[in-house]
């Protein structure tokens, strides 16, 4: 708990309530990202921050690592928001957690979330421990984007095409292109598109628009994925490894979406790539049709949803797939 600290909301209507009367009266709010940030933890903090800093507070956003934002995501930032981690101030007013599974996904910032006057986390993963003052936790919501919508409800904030932007950013990236979306998320979805989004003009940059080069090097990746029909329970396990030399080359948005073409082989139900980051270190991604990665990844140090996970392990790559598989095996 921070200097300000009271008991953690019970459930999600309270927490719900008790950020945005948090918000309401900010001055001065920073709003954080996950290390490696996606479209749902960017989407999620510049949305609210948009409409913070609209109604006259002073806002920053920020993340731990990269140094930039993913260049797909970038144009989500309408108003300038982002700042370096080195902008951000040592002892925050009101910090704001978004899509950030567990306190070490703020990398260098960690040390703000005690530092801060009041902290308020929003986030949708099942391995979430729980921490800051004010939880907006929801295993159930699709994306921490659905729990900041329900957050500007709350506050009365009307939803223009700039944080509907942002909004269906994180919404059809975190469903899969909508295939894990309920019908609440739906609607979410309809109604963000009546405030103007462009679905082209926010999906191209992200997943349809890639340098020709990357075909080969793709070519490469997939050469080189195996399968092993009898792991995960015999449900079937089937991986990749992307090296170094690929992801210093190419963007964020090429690499992540590898595991997305794994995930359709037909024989296996868990698939996963191995990212090298250094010269023994991977950052695993982990997807499943039925298979809970994300007990296997919590097991393993990391954390994420049952059918989406990831975690991040020391070695060789033959050591690494052989810990996956291990904790991808069902006890007894």
């Amino acid at each position: 708990m921070t200097a300000t600290a009271r008991p953690p909301s019970t459930d999600v209507a309270s927490a719900v309530s008790a950020a945005a009367a948090l918000l309401a009266p900010a001055r001065d709010v920073t709003l954080v990202a996950h290390v490696q940030p996606d479209a749902d933890s960017l989407g999620s903090a510049l949305a609210l921050g948009t409409v913070l800093s609209r109604r006259g507070a002073r806002v920053r956003v920020s993340f731990a690592a990269p140094a930039h934002a993913p260049e797909s995501l970038r144009p989500l930032d309408a108003l300038g928001l982002l700042v370096p981690p080195e902008a951000v101030p040592a002892e925050p007013e009101l910090l704001v957690m978004c899509d950030t599974a567990a306190p070490e996904r703020l990398g260098s910032l960690l040390d703000r979330l005690a530092a801060a006057r009041a902290s308020v986390l929003i986030d949708h993963h099942a391995s979430n421990p729980g921490f800051g003052d004010v939880r907006i936790l929801d295993p159930a919501a699709e994306a921490t984007v659905v729990l900041v919508h329900r957050l500007l409800a709350e506050m009365g904030a009307p939803i223009d095409t700039v944080v509907a932007t942002c909004l269906y950013a994180g919404l059809v990236t975190d469903t899969v292109g909508f295939r894990t979306a309920g019908p609440a998320a739906h609607r979410m979805a309809a109604d963000l598109l009546e405030a103007g989004v462009d679905v082209e003009a926010v999906l191209r940059p992200i997943n349809g628009d890639h340098p020709f080069g990357w075909l080969d090097a793709l070519a490469g990746v997939l050469h080189g994925a195996t399968l092993d029909a009898s792991a995960a329970g015999g449900r079937g396990f089937v991986s990749a490894v992307v090296p170094v030399e690929v992801m210093e080359r190419y963007r964020v948005e090429e690499v992540d979406g590898v595991v997305d073409l794994l995930r359709t082989t037909s024989e296996a139900d868990v698939a996963a790539v191995l990212k090298q980051v250094g010269p023994r270190r991977w950052s695993v991604s982990m997807r499943s049709r039925t298979v809970d990665v994300a007990a296997a990844a919590v097991g393993l140090g990391g954390g994420g949803h049952p059918r989406a996970a990831g975690v991040t392990l020391d070695g060789g790559p033959d050591e690494v797939l052989a810990r996956l598989c291990a904790a991808l095996t069902p006890a007894g």
